[in-house]
């Protein structure tokens, strides 16, 4: 029996719907971080509040930093899980571009974005 090269349709398939749920809810969380950076998503007393809060102020600012770089990194995971999707319709998805093997199907459950096998990922450590 000769090693598989690739997924089959049926499996690219599968992995496709479970990316785009990923992605759905990845772009619903980004959103909800773009609109804490950007304090869109209130009128509140924030912005007419004396500035004498200043601890407040500063805790505010240090939380809109954070979300800032959640939302940075929740955008590169939309833009990994988008490539994804484009190996998928290539049919590309799933080989290892290390070593050009099959990345186990466990694998991509847990990490559907990934492009490395755990053994090539492992050796590039070393």
């Amino acid at each position: 029996m000769s090693e598989k090269t690739r997924y089959t349709d049926e499996e690219l398939q599968e992995f496709k719907e479970l990316i785009l749920k990923k992605l759905d809810k990845a772009q619903r969380d980004y959103e909800l971080l773009k609109a804490n950076v950007m304090n869109s998503d209130g009128n509140d007393t924030a912005d007419t509040s004396p500035t004498f809060k200043v601890l407040e102020e500063g805790a505010s600012t240090l939380s809109k930093e954070e979300a800032g770089q959640l939302a940075q990194r929740q955008m590169k995971f939309i833009q990994h899980l988008q490539a994804a999707l484009v190996r998928i319709e290539n049919k590309t998805y799933g080989i290892c571009r290390e070593t050009g093997k099959l990345i186990p199907k466990e694998r991509l459950m847990a990490v559907p974005h990934a492009t490395l096998s755990v053994e090539a990922k492992e050796g590039k450590r070393k």
